[in-house]
């Protein structure tokens, strides 16, 4: 019972750090002094901004997020929860680490170190969350309902992140990369708080995870 409250516990403090980490983020690109839809969301975050430090505290605040979701997911699932735990670890870094101005990335443009740097982690820290999404979504340990949030964030988030891919390999900085990045990341950010919610309640009804028992009648796990 002390375990299930504990991820109870994480699962809503996860939600409340991911909404209060989106809302800031969410403040910095739209009040900073950004070029709009053909930039980067991470450009939010250059030094020259004024909304800097909003942006790196929602990006911190977002890890733990993950950190806290990982901690919240029923037994069994530890492909998925270590893959939440990469992605807030490179998630730390790519709030640590401030891309130049610009935030340029190959193969169209010339980055520095710390652009290479900033970018690789964000590009890892999404692709850790959407590879948790499938991993929950082919784990016979996750109960139905995460299956099926899963199964939803994966469908949406996996078109995107190959627009994302193919415009940052073949288009560079355009209006099609910074509009289909900021809808890969309002994806991400839907499946988690949704995630985060759905195991806060079904914790708090006292239901676990149903697994097939040996007589094929189904048991819950704690």
């Amino acid at each position: 019972m002390a375990e299930d409250t504990g991820r109870r516990i994480a699962a809503a403090f996860a939600a409340v750090c991911l909404a209060a980490g989106v809302a800031a983020v969410t403040v910095a690109v739209v009040a900073g002094p950004g070029p709009g839809p053909a930039g980067y969301v991470s450009e939010a975050g250059i030094t020259d901004s004024g909304y800097a430090g909003a942006y790196r505290s929602g990006i911190f605040s977002v890890a733990a997020s993950l950190l806290l979701l990982a901690g919240a997911l029923p037994p069994g699932l530890r492909a998925a929860a270590g893959l939440l735990g990469a992605g807030a670890v490179a998630t730390v870094v790519s709030g640590a680490v401030t891309c130049s101005e610009g935030c340029p990335l190959p193969p169209f443009e010339a980055p520095t170190v710390a652009d290479l740097v900033h970018g690789g982690a964000s590009i890892a820290a999404t692709a850790a969350v959407v590879l948790a999404m499938l991993a929950l979504l082919f784990s016979p340990a996750a109960d139905l309902g995460l299956r099926r949030i899963a199964a939803v964030g994966a469908a949406l988030a996996l078109p995107v992140a190959a627009v994302v891919a193919l415009a940052l390999l073949l288009v560079g900085r355009s209006a099609l990369l910074g509009v289909s990045e900021r809808v890969l990341l309002v994806v991400v950010a839907a499946w988690g708080l949704v995630t985060a919610g759905y195991l806060a309640v079904r914790s708090l009804t006292g239901d676990g995870p149903s697994v097939p028992a040996r007589e094929g009648s189904n048991v819950s796990r704690r």
